[in-house]
């Protein structure tokens, strides 16, 4: 059986983005065990990796980040794997819901509680599992810019709570919304768990780093999955045959999932950014995110929200803030 040195966990690894991303690691370092967690690995994606990489260090763990429950399983399970340290772990999942807004089994609105809650729990429950440099890295998106014309809904952060639990006037409305909101929160996110990299480096000599990632539009990949008809097909047939215009009339911020696949994983596990921390990426460029995600009391509101929410106990509360490392 081979020997691993680390481990890199991706979150939604047998698809688009998050595929062609794991796939990179893993052929750029063979000594890292990779490890894709998702709800399913239907095809079999992860032993065609191994067999197109001629290797073995690629493996799948089933993981449902709308379930509280499933989550927290899947970090009690995480030591009897006898996994290495995690050096990079890559917070990919999301899904997006066109219409009215959907909810977990715990209540919350799917979007929110895929993208950030379930992100924020498998964090902090395998956090004693981090290597002394680790990375983490959030994928957000150009979505999360309300002074940009996206084609999409403006977010509007209010607070955690609302995009939890949207009012009636938000969750009967576009239900793309919550996914710009959602988006948003990802970079408030980074920034909060930023700030407090900064200081558990500083006291216990840790090299922890967090990014935030603007993969880009990527026509072809699975997100408009519970699209219409006319979007899928639109989404899957047409726009992917399209970049040239695309690019010409939209943005040049449209790639194929390779290669944004290629840029998330220079954030992983590249050595040109090793130690960058605190910064949001566009593509390989390190850009400004935008102006509503420096509000520090946004991002405080979402930090105490999200640990209020997710500790069962005083002692997991003073575990999940990290204030035994503050």
């Amino acid at each position: 059986m081979a020997s691993y040195t680390q481990s890199v966990l991706i979150t939604g690894g047998t698809s688009g983005l998050g595929y062609h991303c794991a796939l990179e690691i893993a052929r750029q370092h063979p000594e890292y065990r990779v490890i894709i967690a998702c709800r399913s690995d239907p095809y079999q994606v992860t032993k065609e990796m191994n067999t197109l990489l001629h290797q073995t260090n690629v493996t799948w763990i089933p993981l449902d980040l709308s379930s509280l429950e499933t989550v927290r399983n899947f970090a009690a399970q995480w030591e009897s794997h006898k996994y290495p340290p995690i050096q990079s772990l890559v917070c990919n999942a999301a899904l997006q819901f066109p219409g009215a807004a959907e909810y977990t089994v715990d209540g919350y609105e799917k979007t929110f509680a895929i993208s950030h809650l379930g992100h924020a729990l498998l964090f902090s429950l395998l956090r004693p599992y981090l290597a002394d440099k680790a990375r983490v890295v959030i994928v957000s998106s150009g979505v999360h810019y309300a002074e940009q014309k996206t084609g999409m809904p403006k977010p509007n952060y209010i607070s955690a709570e609302e995009l939890a639990h949207p009012p009636a006037s938000i969750s009967k409305a576009i239900g793309r919304l919550h996914y710009c909101n959602t988006k948003l929160a990802n970079v408030l996110y980074m920034y909060a768990l930023h700030k407090r990299f900064l200081s558990i480096n500083e006291k216990n000599g840790k090299h922890w780093t967090v990014t935030a990632f603007d993969p880009g539009l990527m026509p072809g990949t699975g997100l408009a999955r519970h699209g219409s008809t006319v979007e899928q097909f639109l989404w899957n047939r047409v726009l992917p045959h399209a970049f040239p215009v695309l690019k010409a009339l939209i943005s040049p911020n449209i790639h194929t999932a390779k290669d944004s696949g290629a840029s998330l994983a220079r954030l992983a596990v590249g050595e040109d950014v090793d130690g960058d921390s605190g910064r949001y990426f566009e593509g390989r460029r390190e850009v400004e995110s935008s102006k509503a995600s420096f509000d520090k009391g946004n991002q405080e509101d979402l930090w105490e929200w999200t640990l209020k929410t997710m500790a069962k106990n005083e002692d997991e509360k003073r575990n999940m803030s990290l204030s035994d490392l503050l």
